[in-house]
């Protein structure tokens, strides 16, 4: 299997981390999204969204972070990314959606430029849509947390909303958004940042880190 991806992609560390969970070998390929190097005719010929991570196992390519996380835990079942009742899926997916679905988008690199270079606000203003995004959402994080979460987001073992939460923490941190208004994911993310496959899949950890 081969990754496309870049260090500082939430979208592409959820899949490093999965890949990471199910002890899956994989070739590291970087595509520097600050440089548009997504945008080259290579990459833009096998990636139509060009965007990452992009996946090829063999003859396949599956792109967008949830699809192949999703494709990983149906083609290696072991150890499984969901649980086994469709209850508990639902509730996983749900709390998985409401980062990679409502708060992501809102603040990925494309959007960032376009609120910058196109709409011409300043540094200050743009970080300021960033936290607003984060740590409004996050409270919804927390609030599902407290009604299902054990040692991780469901349960006692790592699973996809944890795939997904960390990258997102990360993230935040980054932008310096406030965090201490929810404990619980923070309590969380602690958990999974003590297990490797979380700690050394991490941006500063990738061969393209800078």
């Amino acid at each position: 299997m081969e990754l496309f991806n870049y260090f500082r992609s939430s979208a592409s560390y959820r899949v490093r981390i999965a890949l990471a969970l199910k002890g899956l070998d994989y070739d590291y390929r970087a595509v520097h999204l600050a440089k548009n190097e997504q945008f080259d005719p290579a990459y833009a010929s096998a990636s139509m969204s060009k965007l990452v991570p992009l996946l090829r196992d063999g003859d396949a390519l599956v792109s967008q972070s949830m699809a192949i996380i999703e494709y990983l835990d149906e083609t290696h079942p072991q150890p499984p990314l969901l649980p086994a009742d469709a209850l508990g899926r639902a509730q996983v997916r749900a709390l998985a959606q409401d980062i990679a679905c409502e708060i992501h988008p809102l603040n990925n690199l494309r959007v960032l430029r376009y609120l910058g270079k196109d709409l011409g606000l300043d540094e200050d203003t743009k970080n300021r849509w960033y936290r607003h995004w984060v740590e409004s959402g996050l409270e919804v994080v927390e609030m599902r947390l407290k009604a299902h979460a054990g040692q991780f987001c469901h349960g006692d073992t790592p699973g996809l909303a944890d795939c997904v939460l960390v990258p997102q923490i990360f993230n935040a941190k980054r932008f310096e958004c406030r965090l201490d208004h929810v404990p619980e994911v923070m309590r969380v993310f602690g958990n999974c940042m003590a297990l490797d496959a979380f700690a050394k899949t991490q941006p500063s950890a990738c061969p393209d880190a800078e």
